[in-house]
């Protein structure tokens, strides 16, 4: 029942006729950079970072989860209609909804997407407010050892899924800490990494870290992968009604697709391509009609892996709010903008922050409902985005974030920062160095060797604190699993294929 009475706060919160616009205004801004191919939430969060100066938290936090939910039903517009996801958790919507579109059925395919969509968000958002008073009551028994070793797990596994290697990821993860080292230490009063600079002694504002590498590293990327020849776009053919068939084939395919992706998104190594690829596994199993997947066209390839998607984009949000884990690239752009209100998410946020996270969570109700009249009849309107001229979209964005990063302490300096963070995000992506790490490890690495002082404070300087405390031992176990489980998967899997070697002598 506490549940539900906070709930019912946060609808009071979330239905005031300011927070109703930005909530309508990140839906929309959010279906359009879903629909964009190369732009993303993370992205488009980071350019709107400099807002959190201006704006009131319950705003700015409506306004970004607007746009998270909004990139999400976006995505699948161009995965269908155009065969380019513009995340990568569309790039399984893309495998049958642009097989249905070719074959005169892209009505039924972005109908589908849409409705699924707004169910499984719906049942993704009730989980959030539902589990999340669970998952506080549990992180409450965490002392200053179980969150480091919280935080090593989650550096461990966010870092090996976000990117193409353990490798990379915890390379740009190290990256990350050293930046978030810089400028005095607060409980010894002495500068770090500051080379005499007066400017760093403050540190690097993750704010201009984000900008820098998420909108000004992205754009100078996709500029430089900028091609001469334009993708075909498919004609939107067939009603946007789907057929009593097509819902037959769809509403188990939503349930189970919303099953998935919300415990999966979720975990600390979740993510949304997980989920999708596995809903889309089940569901070709499961099909009455496997002779359409990969030719003209599965219903269910489309329901169940779009459903997958938004339950575990709801999912993400769990860590996020009560243990202050982001465990997706959008979560730790969000988790920086919490930062920059001095606000600390963990477990006692949901009590001392009741109207943010609550109205937040409403919020999130209201914007499935706006997102599926927005995403339905006016989808001839967002196909006509396609059409936007590459050259100025990239120029916009790089304006919007010099404009926004001066504007928060109107320092040149800080447009250094932002452009050399700018083109070391484009090295990365260019050579294949997640960035989401970065901000992971300028965030948490901080918080990560705080708690570790502490522990070791309070235990005199015994490490063994990390290992005689049940909760840290697991914790510290699972991430050496996370480590070392893939190279010794490998190891088995290469011994197991060569076979038993030959002993020479037997013959």
């Amino acid at each position: 029942m506490d549940t539900l009475s906070h709930l019912a706060h946060g609808f009071a919160v979330a239905f005031t006729p300011t927070n109703l616009m930005w909530c309508l205004l990140g839906t929309t801004l959010g279906t359009a950079i879903g629909v964009l191919p190369g732009l993303g939430p993370a992205l488009t969060i980071a350019l709107l970072l400099p807002i959190t100066y201006q704006v009131a938290p319950e705003a700015s936090f409506i306004l970004f989860a607007g746009i998270y939910y909004g990139a999400m039903y976006g995505g699948s517009t161009t995965s269908i209609l155009l065969n380019t996801p513009g995340e990568s958790a569309t790039i399984v919507t893309a495998l049958e909804g642009n097989k249905m579109a070719r074959s005169g059925r892209g009505g039924a395919a972005l109908a589908t997407s849409a409705i699924g969509s707004f169910v499984a968000g719906t049942l993704g958002t009730l989980g959030v407010a539902f589990l999340a008073p669970v998952v506080v009551k549990f992180a409450l028994a965490f002392g200053p050892a179980e969150y480091f070793s919280l935080m090593v797990l989650a550096f461990i596994t966010v870092s090996a899924v976000l990117g193409s290697s353990s490798v990379r990821g915890l390379t740009s993860l190290f990256a990350g800490f050293v930046i978030g080292m810089i400028g005095v230490d607060l409980q010894t009063g002495q500068p770090r990494f500051t080379f005499g600079m007066t400017e760093l002694l403050d540190g690097v504002d993750v704010i201009i870290a984000a900008v820098g590498l998420f909108a000004v590293g992205e754009t100078l990327y996709m500029a430089s992968r900028r091609y001469a020849g334009k993708d075909e776009i498919v004609p939107l053919k067939g009603s946007l009604y789907m057929t009593a068939a097509e819902w037959g084939r769809s509403w188990k395919a939503w349930l189970r697709g919303a099953a998935i992706g919300f415990p999966i998104g979720a975990m600390p190594a979740g993510g949304a391509e997980i989920p999708t690829f596995l809903s889309y596994a089940i569901e070709k199993k499961l099909s009455k009609h496997k002779q359409e997947f990969g030719t003209v066209g599965a219903i269910e390839g489309v329901a169940g892996p779009e459903a997958a998607n938004n339950a575990s984009a709801a999912g993400v949000l769990v860590p996020m709010l009560t243990l202050g884990l982001p465990t997706s690239a959008t979560a730790a752009i969000m988790l920086s903008a919490f930062q920059s209100y001095g606000i600390n998410p963990g477990p006692l946020l949901l009590t001392t922050q009741a109207n943010l996270v609550w109205g937040l969570i409403a919020s999130l109700f209201i914007a499935n409902v706006i997102l599926v009249i927005l995403n339905l009849p006016l989808i001839g309107l967002w196909v006509r985005l396609l059409k936007i001229p590459a050259p100025q979209l990239y120029a916009g964005i790089l304006v919007f974030a010099t404009v926004g990063t001066y504007g928060i302490s109107q320092s040149p300096i800080d447009l250094v920062i932002l452009y050399l963070l700018g083109a070391a995000g484009f090295l990365m992506r260019r050579f294949d160095f997640p960035t989401a790490p970065v901000i992971i490890g300028m965030i948490l690495g901080p918080l990560a060797e705080t708690q570790f002082r502490r522990a070791m404070t309070i235990s005199n300087g015994d490490w063994s604190v990390f290992y005689t405390h049940k909760l840290s031992l697991i914790l510290l176990t699972l991430a050496f699993i996370g480590l070392a489980g893939p190279h010794i998967w490998a190891f088995i899997e290469h011994r197991r294929r060569r076979g038993p070697e030959h002993v020479p002598g037997d013959a």
